[in-house]
């Protein structure tokens, strides 16, 4: 029998962890040195060549703040080195740039890019990403290392491996969730509230200009000789006032959707990840579906279409969150899959009086007869090393059948996959 050291073993042995920091100017590379918390063992290089060679040697780094625009060879070159190279291709890699367009950001992103801090750093901003990365990849290599483990004890019994299975759940959630939520922007919340006010204000401020610049037109209108607001209506024709006066409202109301549009990032965030509600309860699944696409649009806006194809649903009987974790799965596994660009199609409806199910198609690579009949199995993965801990569909799969439900997948190499989860719309054991 399999004990709680054995299933969730910490690291050998407690090591500092290492950052290192490249930038062709030593005052950015002093400033970023300057702002890691001091438990942290911080190396330095101030080239790209130079930074290959440290990587390259032991031990290697936890996680490279790397700069984009350096002489010699830019951040996106040893990006791309970084993760052609099986030895550092785990290692996580935060670009650093005063760069903002979203081009450079999307290049990083498909070469491998964890995340973004743009220049003028921020303390804050940069130790929370620094250790939203640094919890990620423990939480990895702490999975990796209880797969290894767990794959000599899975002849203990089912027993064994149902307890592994609970253990690790938990830790795969977070590491999920650590790593979505670092494209989220840190310390937003005051941001936000301050430029919601603002904004409020500034509309009531521009109305009473608005309705004085009224009134003086009125006066003046009123005036028979004209000559003393020629030169007003001269700047007015030349500023073109009036499609002035137009846009400026449509600029503002275009502002105040984008800070709605944060504060719903946040609110869903919350929704998806409060795990603590463990009561059955009658849920909307759209609205299931739509938080986890918020949640899951940063792996997705670069590469894949979401196609909706909604059918009317009731409410279904449920534990909302951890269906949520599995259409989060389901969803990344889809994104995951296609190579280049392509579409992720989710469909809904009834089936008969009882049932409901959801489906998430994809456009990628398929999955082999072989490997389609293992897909359900715990640890079994198809990722490299380091990528996939085998354990998004099994767990998927444990909270299905918990719901007294099943998952059917189907898939043709080449073409694409498609996973259904079939769910009764009430439970015959819940309580009235």
């Amino acid at each position: 029998m399999m004990d709680e050291k054995d299933a969730c073993a910490p690291e050998p042995q407690a090591r500092r962890r290492t950052i290192l920091v490249v930038d062709d100017e030593p005052i950015n590379r002093m400033v970023l040195k300057g702002i890691l918390p001091a438990d942290l063992r911080v190396v330095m290089a101030g080239c790209g060549f130079e930074a290959l060679e440290m990587v390259a040697a032991e031990p290697r780094p936890d996680l490279v703040l790397l700069d984009v625009m350096m002489p010699d060879l830019d951040g996106f070159e040893v990006l791309r080195c970084l993760k052609e190279e099986p030895a550092t291709a785990d290692i996580p890699v935060i670009m650093v740039t005063a760069m903002i367009d979203e081009e450079s950001e999307q290049k990083g992103f498909e070469l491998g890019a964890a995340d973004y801090i743009h220049k003028p750093v921020r303390a804050a901003i940069v130790n929370a990403r620094v250790q939203v990365q640094l919890q990620a990849k423990a939480a990895r290599e702490m999975l990796f290392r209880n797969n290894q483990r767990l794959r000599h004890k899975v002849a203990d019994g089912a027993q064994a491996l149902e307890l592994a299975q609970m253990q690790l759940m938990q830790a795969e959630k977070m590491a999920s969730l650590g790593q979505l939520a670092a494209g989220i922007a840190h310390e937003i919340n005051n941001p936000v509230g301050f430029v919601g006010s603002n904004l409020g204000a500034l509309e009531g401020y521009l109305k009473d200009l608005f309705a004085i610049i009224d009134a003086y037109e009125r006066g003046a209108a009123a005036c028979a000789d004209a000559t003393p607001f020629a030169e007003v209506a001269e700047f007015r024709r030349k500023a073109d006032y009036d499609f002035l006066r137009q846009d400026v409202v449509s600029l503002l109301k275009e502002s105040q959707e984008g800070v709605d549009r944060v504060r719903k990032i946040v609110c869903d965030l919350k929704d998806y990840s409060h795990m603590s509600t463990a009561e059955w309860h009658w849920t909307d699944l759209h609205k299931g579906l739509e938080s986890t696409l918020n949640m899951a649009r940063n792996q997705l806006k670069y590469h894949c279409t979401v196609i909706r194809e909604y059918g009317d649903l009731p409410q279904v009987y449920c534990l909302g969150s951890q269906l949520n974790q599995v259409f989060m799965n389901l969803i990344v596994n889809a994104a995951q899959a296609i190579e280049g660009k392509g579409d992720i199609t989710i469909r809904t409806g009834r089936r008969g009086d009882d049932q409901v199910w959801v489906s998430v198609s994809d456009t990628g690579k398929g999955i082999a007869a072989d490997d389609l009949q293992r897909v359900f199995e715990p640890f079994y993965t198809t990722k490299p090393i380091g990528q996939g801990t085998g354990l998004g569909l099994s767990l998927s799969w444990g909270i299905v059948d918990r719901h007294h439900g099943r998952i059917e997948v189907s898939s043709e190499v080449g073409k694409g996959t498609t996973f259904t989860v079939i769910l009764p719309i009430g439970q015959a054991d819940a309580a009235a």
